[in-house]
């Protein structure tokens, strides 16, 4: 039986029960664990080093009050990499390609920057909704367009994850089918269409890495924009 190209993003499932609790809970396990020697061996100094260096350029713009979500937003960036890295291994499963659960992140996070806001700084806060200077006869439409504009933001952080790679997951199959295909007709193809299948695992790990850091990116922003 033909498999089609998008059965790989279905959640995997043993005896009826979803495996999606493991494939997150796997990234947890994986993570080097804190030693009690003074000196740390190079993993963990590596790890420690980017996690650092993230978070200092993550907070720079932000004020004191804003430093509180330090940790969170480092474990979540690192937990995003993990999950997307995990997901470009072979027969495996990738739970960032779920819209569900990227909007299982994205509204949480986005509704406590904008509760933040409204509780610390409510005028500040609905400033954001008509921008000075306005003509009196646009008022009403900007303050409907700001507002849409605002309950989107969570759509589109969950749909720019998922879209992302998922479009790298299907042109990897893709590019593996075709050269698994061309193999036995056309070497001399096969093999170029190989090369182009690493090249685009490549751009996949960036993208993971990129996709995970934007993500975290605008959460950060918002929160600027509310603290």
């Amino acid at each position: 039986m033909m498999l089609s190209f998008f059965d790989q993003f279905m959640t995997p499932t043993l005896m009826g029960i979803p495996l999606i609790a493991l494939a997150l809970t796997l990234p947890w396990i994986l993570f080097p664990k804190p030693m009690s020697r003074w000196l740390n061996n190079r993993l963990l100094s590596l790890q420690g080093w980017f996690v650092s260096g993230f978070t200092q350029q993550m907070l720079l713009p932000i004020n004191l009050a804003g430093h509180k979500w330090a940790l969170l937003l480092a474990s979540l960036m690192m937990f995003l990499i993990t999950l997307n890295m995990l997901g470009l291994l072979p027969y495996t499963f990738t739970p960032t390609t779920q819209l569900s659960l990227n909007m299982a992140f994205a509204v949480p996070l986005w509704l406590a920057t904008v509760i933040i806001g409204m509780r610390n700084q409510p005028n500040h806060a609905l400033a954001h909704l008509l921008p000075e200077g306005t003509p009196t006869l646009l008022i009403p439409i900007l303050i409907i367009i700001e507002t849409i504009s605002l309950f989107i933001r969570p759509l589109a952080l969950g749909v720019r994850l998922t879209a992302n790679l998922t479009a790298g997951h299907l042109l990897i199959q893709l590019i593996a089918t075709a050269a698994f295909v061309l193999l036995p007709l056309m070497p001399a193809v096969a093999i170029l269409t190989t090369v182009l299948l690493f090249l685009l695992t490549l751009l996949e790990v960036a993208v993971a890495m990129i996709q995970a850091y934007v993500f975290v990116l605008l959460i950060s922003l918002y929160l600027q924009e509310n603290v």
